[in-house]
């Protein structure tokens, strides 16, 4: 088997790790930012195909990424991941999802909060971060995989196979200037006993309310070209009275910590081989959505070495 570097530690680059050394490949994992330092740990996580494209690819990496996540929910309550129902809601009558063809069953739902004519209900992952970053980080070092932070200017040249998974990072080290940041802020707010998840993708902005076990994240903002990492207070009073429609009882919610992130968008997420270099970035706002599949994806090319 091949010794293979992973470039990127956020949920995408660990998943592949893991997959890679199920397969039996020395894997070696490096990035500037640790796990818990990454974008991914800001993600509300989700189960939902947001800003990844071309939907046919997207779709069939949705769907594995599912089942992974379903059966992860049941087996190792340790990997954070919650299956969990919730409602997307519209301000005016939309046809079904594109990603319903093959995609979790929804049913179309009538208790609608104010402002909201259709809408339908699905069972999703929902995953708390920063608990499944760290199970991933126990698998690859289960595994025999290591975690190194390293700040690299371009991707490592000693292995046999690299496998680039930097995200936003690949402007860089793949010369790629298509990807470029959309921009996400979330509030994060204590556990008031929700348990069902909600989101309105309808609007300038993003707004979800997704519950964890110990807290709830709101959010959110996408404004694409903003570099910018430092919360905007405009902004959290945004995200909390849009959130406030959907679930009134967060009102007066205890705000615990503000985050941002920059998700990695592309016109299509790029999962191909070139020589020794296996490229996988570009997922948007869906690298938990993905990850699984994508990394089924990557495996396959690594095992072509």
């Amino acid at each position: 088997m091949s010794r293979v570097i992973v470039v990127g530690a956020g949920v995408v680059g660990l998943t592949a790790a893991v997959r890679l050394l199920e397969a039996g490949h020395r894997v070696d994992v490096v990035a500037r930012d640790l796990p818990l330092e990454t974008t991914s740990v800001v993600a509300g996580a989700v189960w939902y195909p947001y800003l990844a494209f071309p939907r046919a690819r997207v779709g069939d990496w949705g769907r594995t990424s599912y089942a992974v996540l379903d059966a992860l929910s049941d087996t190792d309550p340790d990997a954070g991941v919650r299956m969990r129902e919730g409602t997307e809601v519209h301000r005016t009558r939309v046809p079904d999802p594109w990603w319903a063809d093959g995609g979790p069953p929804i049913a179309r739902e009538t208790a609608l909060p104010p402002g909201y004519v259709d809408g339908w209900t699905f069972r999703a992952p929902v995953l708390d971060m920063p608990v499944h970053l760290r199970w991933l980080v126990r698998r690859v070092e289960e595994l025999g995989g290591t975690l190194t932070r390293m700040n690299l200017s371009a991707l490592p040249s000693h292995a046999d196979v690299v496998v680039n998974c930097s995200g936003i990072g690949s402007r860089l080290l793949a010369g790629d200037r298509t990807v470029v940041p959309i921009r996400g802020q979330v509030v994060v707010v204590e556990q008031i006993g929700l348990e069902r998840w909600w989101l309105d993708e309808s609007g300038e902005h993003p707004t979800y309310v997704l519950p964890r076990e110990h807290e709830i994240v709101v959010g959110g903002t996408a404004v694409e070209g903003e570099w910018s990492r430092t919360p905007s207070p405009e902004a959290a009073r945004d995200i909390l009275e849009r959130a406030a429609v959907l679930v009134p009882a967060l009102r007066g919610a205890k705000v615990l910590r503000h985050k941002v992130g920059l998700r990695p968008l592309r016109a299509a997420v790029r999962v191909e081989r070139q020589g020794d270099v296996v490229h996988c970035y570009g997922h948007g706002g869906a690298g938990v959505t993905l990850a699984w599949g994508c990394a089924e994806e990557v495996t396959r090319l690594v095992g072509t070495a």
